[in-house]
């Protein structure tokens, strides 16, 4: 019997791509998807890629049926998880968060960055952190807490600190930075990363050719990649944004030990990456030359990494591609899920993007 599951917040960037793969998937029935703004409206009338494809109707977020699922989609902004979630684990519902809310260990951490109170700070100490080629052991643990009877809750990773921190975490975990430094993370991501609601800055006037670096010294995913990869106040992450729709490429700079400088070859790196990653259906590593392209993932729940050595400078330089809306959004969280619920964790995921 499949899993019923809802969307909330599904009429946004993140939330319609939750629709596209849950309508596609083979274990889950989409059974509810809510927005406030579009409720009472068609599916396809919204987005009419789906026409004749579901009859599904928007309702508003406190549709009773979302508490009669098997597990909730929250693909909403920050603070809105805080309201939704606690209700949803009450009555049973698993729940799988896109949005910052649990996602930081310390509630202290999260006050500072987005300037709110936690009201569930207890949530964070049983939450599991979704990112699962790095937190396999959390999503275990959930996967048997669900096993059990017990409905959990499951903190997705951010588009930006997936990116990055699949690129950056072998090297570090391998013991290659030098002592002391700090990393480097330059990345561009395309304007559905900023949501659906127009600004100045996401207007079509002023994101067609144009790039630009925006939340300089003050993105609020740079906590979160500091905790992923164990390096407070030690990340130094200038986000840019791009004339893309979907697409995300974090360029990460790791200064090397001299030891390692002195030795480590591109070959070697590329070869510990591998072996790292070997079981993680969704991480490639390329070959020694080559480098991703957010075209060669678009589409797809893929992860594509290049690796260089700079062996005069002392510095790793990584390239990490994936689709900001699939692998940093929606299909990160249907991965955890199905982990979760005791399914391949590639169930109902493309694996391979779209090719033109």
């Amino acid at each position: 019997m499949a899993y019923r599951v809802g969307v909330v917040g599904a009429a946004g960037y993140a939330g319609i791509e939750l629709v596209r793969l849950l309508l596609g998937h083979p274990q889950f029935k989409l059974v509810a998807i809510t927005s406030n703004a579009d409720a009472g409206q068609k599916l396809a009338d919204v987005y009419p890629a789906f026409a004749g494809v579901s009859d599904l109707e928007f309702t508003t977020h406190d549709n009773p049926l979302l508490t009669a699922c098997d597990a909730v989609f929250l693909a909403v902004p920050h603070t809105a998880a805080l309201a939704a979630a606690p209700g949803l684990l009450k009555a049973g519902v698993s729940v799988f968060d896109l949005s910052a809310d649990f996602r930081l260990s310390d509630p202290a951490v999260y006050e500072a960055w987005y300037n709110t109170q936690h009201t569930s700070p207890e949530l964070l100490k049983t939450r599991a952190f979704g990112l699962p080629e790095l937190f396999a052991a959390d999503l275990a643990r959930a996967a048997a807490s669900r096993a059990a009877g017990e409905a959990v809750l499951v903190a997705c990773a951010g588009c930006y600190p997936t990116a990055t921190s699949l690129g950056a975490y072998p090297a570090i975990q391998a013991g290659w930075m030098a002592e002391g430094s700090s990393v480097v993370v330059d990345a561009i991501s395309g304007v559905t990363g900023a949501g659906k609601s127009a600004n100045a800055r996401t207007h079509y006037c002023s994101a067609d050719e144009n790039v630009e670096a925006y939340g300089v010294c003050k993105h609020r995913h740079t906590p979160e990649i500091e905790q992923i990869l164990g390096l407070e106040d030690r990340v130094v992450f200038t986000p840019h944004l791009a004339p893309l729709k979907r697409g995300l490429l974090s360029t990460v700079n790791i200064p090397l030990a001299p030891e390692v400088a002195d030795t480590l070859t591109t070959e070697d790196a590329v070869a510990r990456y591998r072996a790292f990653y070997e079981g993680s259906p969704f991480v490639r590593v390329l070959d020694a030359g080559q480098f991703p392209k957010t075209s060669s993932v678009a589409g797809s729940n893929a992860c594509q990494i290049g690796l260089a050595v700079n062996g005069r400078a002392r510095m790793l330089v990584i390239t990490s591609a994936i689709d900001n809306l699939c692998k940093g959004a929606a299909g990160q969280a249907i991965q955890c899920a199905n982990i979760v619920l005791g399914l391949d964790e590639t169930c109902g995921l493309p694996l391979c993007a779209l090719p033109v």
